[in-house]
Parts: C-alpha cells; sequence; structure tokens
C-alpha cells in the first residue's frame, strides 16, 4: 500500500473508531433507513446461506439475515469488538478490504453503505473474486448522488453518522468497476426516497412511490446485484439433460417428438406427463417408446391439473443436471433445444426463457389479441421482474435442476398461484436474482390438435398474478 492509500485509510480507521464509541450512547436519526435496508436484504437472500459482509460495522445487518457460516469484515477495531460481543456466534476479522485474506467461498458478499468511502473500489472488487463461486451473488447498496447535500446538511446538524468526503458513485460508475473486475450486473433497482419514520407515509413512499417513474430517480439509495463474469461462471463437465413434454390430446405429435428432440450434453432423456387427454396420447407414447427403445424415456400420467402442475411432476422425475420443457404441440421446433443448452452450459445465463416475438411467425401460429396480450405483458413483467422479459408464456424454459430445487424451497413465499407453470419459475428465478437470458425462437402453427389456451380466461388469471406479483416482488 502506498503513502496516499496508507493515509487515506489510517484516517477512515480513526473516524469509524471514533463513530463506533459514539454509536454507544447515541443513535441518530437512521434507524428507519437502516432498518428498511435490512427488509430488502431480507428479501433478497434466503436464510440458512453462507454469508460475508465487508464493512460489516457492528455486525447488525450480517446477523439479521440469518446465515449458516456469517463472517464480517471490516477494519475499525473498535466496531469488530463491539460485533463480537454483539453476535459471538458470527466470524469477524480485522481486516483493510482493499488486502483481504479469506480462505472461503460465499454464497452472497454484502458491501452496504460501503463503496463511496473506499479508496480504491476497483481493487475491492478484484479481491472479492477470491470469495466467489460461480453461483455467488454480490449485493451492493450505495448512496445515491443527488443526496449529497441533503446527507452534508443532516451530517452538520449531527442527526447522523459523520462521514469524511465521499467517492459518491453513480450505479454506471459501480457497474463499469464490477465488469473491469470481472462480474457482470444482473439488475438494480432503487431503493427509499422518505427516511423518516412517519406511519403509513413511510412505507406508502418507500416501498410503492419510490419504485415508479419519476419518483424512483429521486431515491436515497440504489442497490446492485451482481455475479461472477462468464469466465468464472463456465462449467467444465457435460451434463445430462431432462426434456419434460407435458402433454394433452397431442397423439398425433408423439413420433415427431421423438424423432425430432436432439442428444445434448452427456445424455438426453425424455419425460412425458400425459394431463387427462380424451384422445389416446398416453397410449401413443406407451407405444412409441417400444419404437426407439435406445431413448431414454419416462412415461408419466398427471394427478392434477394444469400444464404447471404436469411441469412440476416432470421435473421432481426428471434425472438430468438440466431441465427443459418442451410443448407437445411442437410449436417450438425441438431442433432449437442445443441453442437453449449452450446457453446455459456456458453460463451467459442461468435461466434460458423462449421468445416468440422477435421472428415473423407463421400466419396461424397466434391470434391478434394473444399478441397484443404478450406485449403487454412482456412490458408488465420487465419492470416486475426488473431483467428484460419479451415473452412471457412461452412454454420453452431451461434452468440448472440445481436452481429449480431452490426455487422449489422457496415456493411458500409466492404459493401454489400458477396453472400455466411459466410464472412460478420466472417469479422463482427473478427472487433468487438468476441471469435471465432471452433466446429467440421461430414460433410455427400447431400441425395436430387445437390450443388448450383461453385467451380471456387465462389473461384474466395472467392480469392477476402481475397484480400479486406487484405485491410479492415489487413494493416489498
Amino acid at each position: 500500500m502506498n503513502d496516499e492509500n496508507s493515509n487515506y485509510q489510517k484516517a477512515r480507521i480513526e473516524h469509524w473508531d471514533a463513530v463506533a464509541r459514539i454509536m454507544d450512547t447515541w443513535k441518530g436519526f437512521g434507524g428507519y433507513y437502516h432498518r428498511r435496508i435490512t427488509e430488502v436484504f431480507q428479501f433478497l437472500i434466503p436464510t440458512g446461506q453462507r454469508l460475508i459482509e465487508i464493512g460489516c460495522a457492528q455486525g447488525d445487518l450480517l446477523a439479521s439475515l440469518k446465515p449458516s457460516f456469517g463472517v464480517g469484515v471490516d477494519f475499525s477495531g473498535e466496531m469488530i469488538t463491539r460485533a463480537r460481543k454483539r453476535y459471538p456466534d458470527l466470524e469477524f476479522i480485522q481486516a483493510d478490504a482493499h488486502s483481504m485474506d479469506i480462505n472461503q467461498k460465499f454464497d452472497f458478499i454484502i458491501l452496504s453503505d460501503l463503496v463511496n468511502d473506499l479508496h480504491d473500489v476497483q481493487s475491492v472488487f478484484q479481491q472479492i473474486m477470491q470469495l466467489v463461486t460461480p453461483r455467488s451473488r454480490i449485493i451492493i447498496n450505495s448512496y445515491s448522488r443527488l443526496w449529497e447535500l441533503p446527507l452534508l446538511l443532516v451530517k452538520k446538524l449531527k442527526l447522523s453518522k459523520p462521514l469524511l468526503l465521499q467517492n459518491w458513485l453513480t450505479v454506471e460508475d459501480i457497474a463499469g468497476l464490477l465488469t473491469l473486475a470481472g462480474f457482470e450486473v444482473i439488475r438494480h433497482w432503487e431503493e427509499m426516497i422518505w427516511p423518516l419514520p412517519t406511519p403509513l407515509l413511510d412505507k406508502l413512499m418507500n416501498r410503492i412511490i419510490v419504485k415508479i417513474w419519476p419518483f424512483k430517480y429521486f431515491a436515497l439509495t440504489n442497490f446492485i446485484v451482481a455475479r461472477p463474469g462468464l469466465n468464472q461462471c463456465v462449467t467444465q463437465k457435460e451434463p445430462r439433460v431432462s426434456v419434460i413434454v407435458p402433454v394433452r390430446n397431442e397423439a398425433g405429435n408423439i413420433p415427431d417428438i421423438f424423432k425430432r428432440v436432439p442428444e445434448m450434453g452427456a445424455g438426453t432423456e425424455l419425460v412425458f406427463v400425459e394431463g387427462h387427454s380424451s384422445d389416446d396420447t398416453y397410449d401413443a407414447v406407451k407405444n412409441t417408446m417400444t419404437i426407439f427403445p435406445h431413448r431414454p424415456c419416462k412415461l408419466f400420467q398427471q394427478t392434477g391439473v394444469g400444464k404447471g402442475d404436469a411441469v412440476r411432476m416432470g421435473f421432481a422425475n426428471a434425472s438430468g443436471e438440466i431441465l427443459m420443457i418442451l410443448d407437445g404441440d411442437l410449436t417450438v421446433s425441438p431442433e432449437d433445444l442445443p441453442r437453449f443448452y449452450d446457453v446455459l452450459y456456458s453460463g451467459k445465463g442461468e435461466f434460458v426463457n423462449g421468445v416468440r416475438l422477435i421472428y415473423p411467425m407463421e400466419q396461424e401460429a397466434m391470434r391478434f389479441m394473444n399478441l397484443v396480450g404478450n406485449k403487454f405483458f412482456s412490458l408488465a413483467f420487465s419492470w416486475l421482474l426488473g431483467q428484460p422479459i419479451k415473452d412471457t408464456l412461452c412454454g420453452t424454459k431451461v434452468l440448472w435442476k440445481e436452481d429449480y430445487e431452490r426455487i422449489a424451497q422457496n415456493r411458500s413465499y409466492f404459493g401454489d398461484f400458477d396453472p400455466f407453470g411459466d410464472f412460478d419459475l420466472l417469479f422463482g428465478a427473478a427472487k433468487l436474482n438468476l441471469k435471465i437470458i432471452e433466446m429467440p425462437i421461430r414460433y410455427g402453427e400447431r400441425t395436430y390438435g387445437s390450443t388448450n389456451i383461453s385467451r380471456w380466461r387465462h389473461g384474466w388469471l395472467l392480469l392477476m398474478m402481475v397484480m400479486f406479483a406487484t405485491r410479492r416482488i415489487k413494493f416489498i
């Protein structure tokens, strides 16, 4: 560390040691702010994870997240002493974020209100790379530059913890530094516009108003979720693939499914779930299995109702490390599945969603009102989930089984609300901050049977889901 860095760090250590001593008897007006920030982190991070917080202060945020293994790092000896006393079940390390020596891997790395106080942000991000796995998430929140003068006034009035000269980085600045250090930003958003505890008003302002244009530009803090970049996400071993095929009244398509689904990875199995057909779909699958004995295949008869239930049954009985959904109507070409596989296996994405709305469609592939509805819902869900979602109802979705199991474990947060299965997966992926990638495909006409979708009845259900997701994902 050169003299400039050393003097910078020394001044800040002295400052935060003094702040720690002040906090023993003085709370200031920032209590509500920190409670709200804690609520957001608790939404983002499930309990029982391996966590490290860099710049942990007295460890309050880290402890509130109930980690299975928690480590707090701070360069202030006074802060670390108090953290160890308050939370003896957690591990606290006195160290400079610029030169950490920690031989552990973590599910989540937290930097809360830290980057604006660092001497060399890129260097700290590069230090973090030693702490991550391909599935780790880095969560950062930092003050918005718009609040520089108001916070300066609050500091002068001695209503908040004193701050030294800050960096005041924008979201774009932080995203650029993350990219330089080898990370990729998944999404970012704004939080808090009213930092004072005020009955009813604080919840209205900080859960709803701040999420709406143009008020979001006046937010106090910005959140960023990032993951290790592509070079750290590549999987070496070729995985096995399970293609889940929900079928209802699709007897005429069954032979083509066996013929056309390509081999992928270390092996590909077909998992058919037949859903109370009025034709002979179940027997068609059973008979075709004998014609293609070389193709690993499983057949189940659905006990519940709806495509979502069928997909969950197929996923539960799949043996592959990668799970794919292929609708039995073959309006999405099975020959496109290797492209989905490549995106997932390469690490470019962690949840691959098919998109039917980019390439021109065959004349009868999608009715006009269905197209209009899909366009509306794509805008709504992109806003809700914080990642671009052009097509919510394309049946082809691909993800790692490991991630699906995490979605299933957290399903109680949303409940069993989705008859289609698409939104159960999309909401779950967004809640876990998976990197969602969209794969354009050409959408064809049915060659057998008729659609199982009712545009008005199911359109109303979709609208209800938008309202449901707004409450459970956006306005938290």
